[in-house]
């Protein structure tokens, strides 16, 4: 993780927390939609593309995600 010089202002500290924390409230939401619609997890391992089915990781393009 890149390590980055502390934040002075703590109004500009809290206003990036806010929007790091909506993003991750809209990232979860979006994961936890996408299962429901049976969407696999797509991740990226050492510039690698993988995909997380029923829980399992794999490297083989599940058939929903094809053109």
């Amino acid at each position: 993780m890149k390590k980055v010089d502390k934040i002075e202002n703590s109004e500009s500290y809290l206003g990036m927390r806010e929007i790091i924390r909506i993003g991750n409230l809209a990232v979860k939401k979006a994961k936890e939609e996408n299962k429901r619609f049976g969407i696999p997890e797509v991740i990226s391992i050492e510039g690698k593309i993988y995909y997380i089915v029923d829980g399992e990781l794999t490297r083989e393009k599940p058939e929903i995600l094809k053109d």
